[in-house]
């Protein structure tokens, strides 16, 4: 009989070779509506797809004969020492995972020597997390029609320590996750068929619904109708309060609110970049939301080149969206971003096993990273740049 190759259907971390093992042990983790919550994007998934398509375009041209011993994967991180080029993105609803999920994920971080950044839709009070993990956090924030939520979350953020604000900009307008929805007869309240999913995975119902019970919005609770502040209720109201008015002169107001570093999460243009630049922001995230908002949008990668080139060196330049190796991460680093945040990747480790799946994520990303260092003949990260890389055409090419 020929060999076929299976996907990894083990447990045990230690035998997860990479972050699509550790996606299928997530897989089978979880109740089938909360895998699709962190593995869905918007409308025909056409975004989703071309942030992991575009890596297939860009290969390496490794030199040879070089000395690469001593690597060092060290690296800073506005103005502060970072262990590996990396951080944490930031995710809502981490809580439906696991019942310590916003918790897990940055004690993970903090042990690693990189950020964590917390969702304002995060299941864990900000103060909380900076408590109990410690480490470099970073503040993500949705301003929202009310704008006392932002600023109610600006100052507690800046009062608990949190170094970094990153503004989202992508999100004014809620993005349709279509094979989200398929779960639920009417927003929060699941099909049959999910509820039935949720007996099959009684680890889950025990730790997630039966311990702590439906995950709570827990840094704007006070500011949701009653009802709303849980995932079920929240479903309907959240989307709603999006800010469709955000623009430019709003970052004026966050200054006024928020003293230290400032990064415009969203930015896809050389125009944006160039424009947070000269309003004095601290950096950029290049990112589409991983696919979840705007269908047939441009993957961060194809941009990163143009956009390094205007503000980099000026600004901290990084991007997420799709990333799932270390060649990935290098390809990144050699085009010009300074980091990579990874989102769904450390999601998987969560829902895999919880703090210890989180450490394994990140554990795969530096090892992988350290090994493409080497076989490129670099030392550090900053020895990465685009002479290591040729485009290949479109994906599935030679």
């Amino acid at each position: 009989m020929p060999w076929k190759r299976r996907p990894f259907s083990g447990r045990d971390l230690s035998a997860a070779l990479n972050i699509a093992d550790l996606r299928e042990v997530a897989r089978r983790s979880v109740p089938g509506f909360a895998f699709e919550y962190v593995e869905g994007g918007a409308e025909d998934e056409a975004t989703l797809g071309r942030n992991r398509e575009v890596f297939a375009t860009l290969r390496f041209l490794p030199p040879t004969l070089i000395d690469t011993e001593g690597r060092s994967l060290a690296t800073e991180l506005l103005g502060a020492p970072c262990s590996a080029p990396l951080a944490i993105a930031p995710t809502g609803l981490n809580g439906m995972l696991h019942p310590d999920g916003d918790i897990a994920l940055a004690r993970a971080a903090a042990a690693a020597g990189i950020p964590y950044t917390l969702s304002t839709v995060s299941t864990t009070l900000l103060e909380d997390v900076a408590r109990q993990a410690g480490g470099r956090l970073w503040m993500q924030l949705y301003v929202m029609r009310n704008r006392a939520i932002a600023e109610n979350i600006m100052h507690r953020a800046a009062a608990s320590g949190y170094e970094a604000l990153l503004f989202t900009s992508d999100a004014n307008v809620f993005g349709s996750r279509e094979w989200d929805k398929r779960n639920y007869r009417s927003p929060g309240h699941p099909r049959l068929r999910a509820a039935i999913d949720t007996l099959r995975h009684p680890r889950w119902l025990t730790q997630v619904l039966l311990r702590r019970g439906i995950p709570r919005f827990r840094n704007i609770e006070t500011f949701l109708p009653p009802g709303a502040a849980s995932a079920v209720g929240g479903s309907t109201i959240i989307p709603q309060m999006f800010a469709p008015t955000i623009t430019w002169d709003d970052i004026a107001w966050i200054r006024d609110h928020w003293p230290r570093k400032l990064l415009i999460k969203g930015v896809l243009s050389v125009a944006d970049a160039r424009r947070a630049a000269q309003l004095g922001c601290d950096g950029v995230v290049l990112t589409n939301h991983g696919g979840r908002q705007l269908d047939y949008c441009v993957a961060p990668v194809e941009m990163l080149p143009e956009i390094a080139a205007e503000v980099g060196g000026r600004m901290t330049v990084l991007i997420d969206s799709g990333f799932r190796r270390g060649t990935d991460v290098a390809k990144a680093l050699a085009l010009g971003a300074d980091a990579v945040m990874i989102g769904r990747a450390t999601l998987y480790g969560l829902a895999a096993a919880g703090e210890p799946g989180v450490r394994r994520a990140i554990e795969m990303f530096t090892v992988e990273l350290d090994r493409v260092l080497g076989q490129l003949g670099c030392r550090s990260v900053s020895d990465l740049g685009p002479h290591l890389l040729r485009a290949s055409g479109p994906p599935g090419g030679g």
